[in-house]
C-alpha cells in the first residue's frame, strides 16, 4: 500500500493491544500498542510504515500521534492501571529532543495527572547504539518526567552491553521469536544470561517478547524474564482484556517448569553426594611427593564419570599434572598442566572459600570446555585446607543422566 493511501485513510488506522504479563502476579501489566489498518481485505499491520525511513517524518509523527491519542483515551476510559508500550522512532525522538512526545503527554496530563507513569517508549537498540552519547542525556531527561524507556531487540545482533549499562533503560526487551522452537542453542543462553545479570545490576526489568511456544516461555522463565509477551500467551486484541486472562495458563506452565527444575536440582545434589562418598573412601593424602600417584588412582576410580582430574592449591596454582582419559579409555598423566594458575576463572576463589567453610564438594553449572569444545560440569572437592581436587565430567555422561543438562 502507498504511504499516501494510509494517510488519506487515517480514520481507519486503529490501535491493537498485545498483552504483557508479569511473572510475579501472572497478571497483565501492560500492552504493546500496534498500529493496524482496517481494509476490505481485513485488518493489516502498519509496522512497515513506521520502519520505512523514506516516508516523510511528518507522516510518521502524525500517525504515531493518532495512535497514541486513541490508545491513551482507551486507557483512561478503561480505568485500568496498566502500562502502554509505544514504538517510537529513535531518530525522530532525537531530532526534536522528544518535544513532540512530551508536548502531547503534557496536554493529556492536565486532565489526567501521572499519565506519564503509565507510558513506556520502546526504542530500537541498533539505532541508539550509533549515537549512544547523544541518547544518554535525552533518555535521562525523558525518564525524569516519569516516562519509562524500553530498549528493543537486545541480544539479537551483538548488543554492546556497555551501551546498555550507560543508557540504563527501565525495561530491556529480548526477542526470542528468532530462536527455533525445538532448538535453543546454549550460545544464546549465555548471551541472555549476561543480559539478565546486567539488567539486574542496573535495575532494569527483563521482558521476553515473541514467545510462540512452550519451550520459548520456559526459556524466558529460566533466563530471568519478569515480563512475557507473545502469541503463545495472548494475541493482540482491538481492546483491553481482563487482567487475569492469562493467569491460569501461566500458573499451569510454571508448575511444569518448577517440577522439572526441582528434579534437575535433585539430580545434581545426588551426583554430588555419589562423588563425595566415593572420594571420602579413596582419598588418603600422604605427602606432596605422591600427589600425581594419588591423582592417577583417584582418576581411575572415577573412570565412569570423569575425563580429566587435577589438584590445585588455595591460590589457584595447579600442583599436579592433568590425569586425562585418552582415546583408548586409559588414564595418563600430562605434565603441561602443572603450575598453571586458574584463579582468573569465574567463581574459582569463591568456590575455594565455600569449600573451606562448608567442608564439602561443589558441582559447577554447565559451561563449555575450551579444549574439548563441549558442555561439561566440574566437581571440586577439598582435600585439605590448602589442596583441592577438580574432576571434569564430560557431556556424554551428563546427557545419559536425567536432569544434569
Amino acid at each position: 500500500m502507498d504511504p499516501l493511501d494510509v494517510m488519506m485513510n487515517k480514520e481507519k488506522v486503529i490501535p491493537y493491544y498485545q498483552p504483557i504479563i508479569s511473572a510475579d502476579k501472572q497478571l497483565i501489566i501492560g500492552y504493546e500498542v500496534l498500529a493496524k489498518l482496517q481494509s476490505d481485505e481485513g485488518v493489516r499491520s502498519l509496522g512497515w510504515f513506521f520502519n520505512d525511513r523514506s516516508i516523510p517524518d511528518e507522516y510518521r509523527l502524525e500517525l504515531e500521534d493518532h495512535i497514541q491519542k486513541m490508545a491513551i483515551n482507551n486507557l483512561i476510559i478503561s480505568n485500568d492501571f496498566v502500562n502502554l508500550f509505544f514504538h517510537y522512532d529513535a531518530t525522530l525522538l532525537l531530532k526534536d529532543n522528544g518535544e513532540t512526545l512530551l508536548k502531547r503527554l503534557d496536554e493529556v496530563e492536565k486532565e489526567y495527572p501521572n499519565i506519564k507513569s503509565q507510558v513506556v517508549i520502546q526504542l530500537d537498540e541498533q539505532v541508539i547504539s550509533k549515537q549512544v552519547d547523544d541518547f544518554k542525556h535525552l533518555l535521562t531527561y525523558i525518564q525524569s518526567t516519569g516516562i519509562r524507556i524500553a530498549i528493543n531487540n537486545v541480544g539479537f545482533n551483538h548488543t554492546n552491553l556497555d551501551n546498555l549499562a550507560l543508557l540504563k533503560p527501565n525495561i530491556v526487551k529480548v526477542d526470542v521469536d528468532f530462536l527455533d522452537e525445538d532448538s535453543l542453542p546454549h550460545l544464546y543462553r549465555e548471551v541472555h544470561h549476561s543480559i539478565s545479570m546486567l539488567s539486574r545490576k542496573i535495575g532494569a526489568t527483563l521482558l521476553f517478547e515473541g514467545i510462540s511456544s512452550f519451550n520459548q516461555l520456559n526459556y524466558a522463565w529460566r533466563n530471568g524474564g519478569r515480563y512475557y509477551q507473545g502469541d503463545y500467551l495472548s494475541k493482540a486484541h482491538s481492546s483491553f482484556i481482563p487482567l487475569d486472562d492469562c493467569k491460569e495458563k501461566i500458573q499451569k506452565e510454571f508448575q511444569h517448569f518448577i517440577t522439572f527444575e526441582r528434579k534437575k536440582v535433585e539430580s545434581q545434589i545426588q551426583l554430588s553426594n555419589v562423588i563425595s562418598q566415593k572420594l571420602k573412601q579413596l582419598i588418603k593424602m600422604t605427602s606432596f611427593d605422591q600427589l600425581d600417584e594419588h591423582l592417577l588412582h583417584i582418576a581411575t576410580s572415577c573412570h565412569d564419570f570423569a575425563f580429566r582430574v587435577y589438584i590445585c592449591d588455595q591460590e589457584g596454582f595447579q600442583q599436579t599434572a592433568n590425569a586425562e582419559k585418552n582415546s583408548t579409555g586409559k588414564w595418563e598423566l600430562l605434565p603441561e598442566g602443572r603450575y598453571k594458575n586458574w584463579s582468573w576463572r569465574p567463581y574459582f576463589l569463591e568456590n575455594i572459600v565455600r569449600m573451606n567453610v562448608e567442608k564439602k564438594g561443589l558441582l559447577s553449572d554447565l559451561y563449555t570446555d575450551i579444549e574439548r569444545d563441549e558442555r561439561i560440569r566440574t566437581y571440586s572437592y577439598p582435600l585439605s585446607d590448602f589442596l583441592y581436587l577438580f574432576i571434569d565430567i564430560p557431556y556424554d555422561y551428563l546427557f545419559e543422566q536425567e536432569g544434569l543438562l
